[in-house]
């Protein structure tokens, strides 16, 4: 029966993450499967891919034939170099012992430049987030600087409209006053010619 090591799409519209499987290649893609040895989410970041190494290294050993992307997650894991030692080990190439231990260095050096890449992600980031903090604490700012010149502007143009109706109404006081002082002086007039009038008449009589 012939094997192939391939994707089955599960999740949903949009964010979909794999199952890495062996599975007949009669059989639907999303169908029945003979076991599954791995998974792989690419809405991670980075994508996020685990494999039952000994499972699929099995799987390679008996003819199984990957797909070209299951091929790579394959790889990606080590899976496929263990493949390769194990056929060195069968040929008389190298012992179990260096060939376990050229995986270990292999699997330690990948882990490592995984986690150096979380690590670059993580603080690119925290850079993006702070700047972004940064440029909204700066809006803020300003937003409150506009609205206290707007304080200070109508603070300003509310005394000079005062100012203006205190000069109104002093002139209009002053006004006032003058015509008052105009009346009073014909007032005063008047009085006198009436009483040099009167003593003249007295005079004459």
């Amino acid at each position: 029966m012939p094997v192939k090591i391939r994707l089955q799409r599960h999740g949903k519209k949009g964010k979909p993450f794999y199952w890495v499987v062996a599975a007949d290649v009669r059989a639907k893609r999303d169908g029945r499967y003979l076991e599954k040895i791995g998974i792989y989410n690419p809405n991670t970041n980075p994508a996020t891919v685990e494999i039952d190494i000994d499972s699929a290294v099995s799987w390679l050993e008996k003819g199984a034939q990957p797909t070209d992307t299951a091929r790579t997650l394959l790889s990606y894991r080590g899976a496929l170099l263990k493949h390769h030692l194990n056929g060195g080990i069968q040929k008389g190439a190298l012992t179990q012992e260096e060939a376990d231990k050229k995986l270990a260095a292999w699997l330690e050096e990948k882990e490592a430049k995984i986690n150096s890449k979380k690590d670059s992600i993580s603080k690119g980031k925290a850079l993006a987030k702070a700047k972004r903090l940064e440029d909204e604490k700066a809006t803020s700012e300003k937003r409150l600087e506009q609205a206290a010149a707007a304080e200070i502007a109508e603070v300003e143009v509310s005394e000079v409209q005062e100012g203006e109706n205190v000069s109104v109404e002093a002139t209009e006081n002053a006004s006032e006053e003058a015509a008052i002082a105009d009346v009073v002086a014909e007032t005063q007039g008047s009085t006198e010619e009436n009483t040099e009038e009167a003593a003249s008449e007295e005079k004459e009589g």
